[in-house]
């Protein structure tokens, strides 16, 4: 019960944090009724309400995940926290692919399974950002492109 209600204040701070600096974007396009503020404030009140929950009504004490898992878990937020740091000096796809790799060796610890799923995957999701949604990706570092 204390882990939740520490989480929720926590998660209140933040979403107001994240409302008070949504105030602080400049006013949008005359044609959007809302401007830019509206859906960063929906965000943070939605927040608030959920975090709200946990502390009124928090969950019993929760059995924490073995050392292995958390371990895991942290090597899982360090290659994303690395992917989102590699994105633009490398380029979409190897960055995509170690990632996609490394995040399917945990899930079934088979190398050539998961380095195929990492090549799939980087390969696919460009195709599919680049053309489908006509996103501005490099496919590699920007030195490379010319």
């Amino acid at each position: 019960m204390k882990t939740d209600r520490i989480f929720g204040v926590v998660v209140i701070l933040v979403a107001l944090a994240f409302i008070v600096s949504a105030y602080n974007l400049p006013a949008g396009n005359i044609f959007d009724k809302l401007g830019p503020k509206a859906f960063p404030i929906i965000i943070g009140v939605g927040m608030i309400l959920s975090a709200a929950m946990l502390v009124i009504k928090p969950d019993p004490e929760p059995d924490w995940p073995a050392l292995p898992t958390l371990l895991a878990l942290g090597l899982a937020t360090a290659v994303l926290v690395g992917y989102a740091y590699a994105l633009k000096p490398l380029g979409f796809l190897l960055p995509t692919a170690i990632a996609a790799t490394v995040l399917s060796y945990q899930i079934t610890p088979k190398r050539v399974p998961a380095m195929l799923t990492g090549v799939g995957l980087s390969a696919g999701l460009f195709v599919i950002f680049k053309y489908a949604l006509g996103l501005s990706l490099f496919a590699l570092p920007r030195g490379l492109m010319g």
